[in-house]
């Protein structure tokens, strides 16, 4: 039976202080759930051991992100350890027209921009398990020394402090268990009553009729 043309895919945000896992959630959320998309933030962060352009980042000079910021190319930014961060909006924008679930992996500062540009935007904040735990992953990273990590641990509070401006929490103490909940709030949203209302117009016609 036909159905119509998919509904406005949901704009998902995703954030968590550095070392909670939320970019290995997100990877993990990816390989389960194939149809929905990451976003490619913009960054002037020098690229990190493993990282590809294009794939993690757009990684872009300073001079690059400000010409993007002055054609007002972006959704939001944010300056986090004294590098830019930002989002395409023109981008987000085509791919839900098109029907496409996106998740946007920014901090509280981002988030709050695209709330108030996208206030249909659904909220994700993860959280560790425990400080020690946070403190633990930052260390088994090796790539900060003892200082870093601790100024790290001080904007992971500040971080942590926004968690009431998200729809909902996902603590991540068991990996699968997290997964379990971030996958679980995506599939809930694709069943909502304004997304299947649409998308299975046909089929509710008929059994109506």
């Amino acid at each position: 039976m036909a159905i119509t043309t998919p509904p406005k895919g949901t704009l998902f945000i995703v954030s968590a202080p550095s070392g909670a896992g939320k970019t290995s959630l997100v990877r993990a959320l990816i390989e389960k759930i194939p149809s929905i998309l990451v976003s490619v933030s913009y960054t002037t962060r020098p690229i990190r051991p493993g990282e590809q352009e294009g794939i993690h980042y757009h990684f872009v000079s300073k001079q690059a992100f400000e010409d993007m910021l002055e054609q007002s190319d972006f959704l939001e930014h944010a300056t986090v350890f004294g590098n830019k961060y930002g989002t395409s909006q023109s981008r987000v924008e085509k791919q839900l027209k098109d029907g496409k679930d996106v998740i946007l992996e920014i901090d509280w500062q981002g988030a709050a921009q695209v709330r108030r540009l996208m206030p249909e935007s659904v909220g994700i904040f993860i959280l560790p398990p425990s400080k020690q735990a946070l403190r633990t992953r930052l260390e088994s990273r090796g790539q900060d020394d003892q200082s870093t990590i601790a100024h790290r641990m001080a904007q992971a509070v500040d971080e942590m402090s926004h968690y009431a401006e998200y729809d909902y929490l996902v603590v991540n103490d068991q990996f699968d268990v997290a997964l379990h909940q971030l996958s679980t709030i995506v599939e809930s949203h694709r069943l909502a009553i304004n997304k299947q209302k649409n998308a299975l117009t046909h089929l509710i016609s008929d059994l109506l009729a």
